[in-house]
């Protein structure tokens, strides 16, 4: 088991966007608490639903808008504190290189698009399901694919857990973001039975991975800085 605690690439802007989506994600979460019981309401009504997607309908409860709007708004949603602590601590170690990358513009386009992309994967494997669909983990996925691409050997700092061992390592992004997604592979096997929504991850990680380039500012950048 590990776990990243920073990255070792200084970046030449301040993320504000970073922030301010990281801000955006706990003031939410904060609702949802302040809700009570009603929690449950919002996530029904704001979390994307393959089943009405996939069929253009909105089922109860109603939303005022489209449920196609529901692409974005889950994006907003966690299904509890440790959903959102490690959605937003991956989001602010690896998010502010790449929007560094692309400008804060584009890293709004590229962050809600990653998002978005993520959803349409799980919804094409589950397209009846009524399930909602909520968490940042496929906007984080798409950065992270960006990220092994832009910045492989940049050093990412970590906690390790070898057997009844801890330990911190310092170990190159391309071996530790690998890792990861081959673990959303393992875990997409059987998925179905999960409350997890691994093919989200799998497409925000592909999206990440295959779009970053269209995205990169025109003056080029440096893939990784070496200390």
């Amino acid at each position: 088991m590990f776990f990243p605690l920073k990255d070792e690439n200084p970046t030449k802007t301040f993320p504000y966007l970073t922030i301010i989506f990281i801000a955006a994600n706990c003031l939410v979460y904060l609702v949802q608490l302040l809700a009570g019981q009603n929690r449950i309401l919002i996530v029904a009504k704001y979390g994307v639903i393959p089943f009405e997607i996939t069929r253009g309908v909105d089922i109860n409860p109603k939303v005022a808008f489209s449920p196609y709007v529901t692409l974005v708004t889950s994006l907003f949603l966690h299904g509890s504190f440790f959903h959102l602590l490690g959605n937003m601590w991956f989001l602010w170690i690896f998010g502010n290189n790449i929007e560094d990358v692309v400008g804060h513009f584009k890293f709004i386009i590229f962050y809600l698009l990653g998002g978005i992309a993520a959803s349409l994967l799980q919804i094409a494997v589950s397209a009846s399901s009524t399930v909602p669909i909520i968490g940042a983990s496929g906007a984080v996925s798409a950065i992270l694919g960006a990220y092994i691409l832009l910045f492989p050997r940049a050093r990412v700092r970590t906690l390790a857990f070898i057997f009844i061992f801890i330990t911190v390592i310092s170990v190159p992004a391309g071996v530790f973001i690998g890792i990861w997604f081959f673990i959303q592979l393992l875990s997409s096997i059987g998925g179905r039975a999960s409350n997890v929504a691994w093919y989200a991850h799998i497409g925000g990680f592909l999206f990440g991975l295959l779009t970053i380039k269209l995205f990169q500012k025109r003056e080029g950048y440096k893939r990784y800085r070496v200390y």
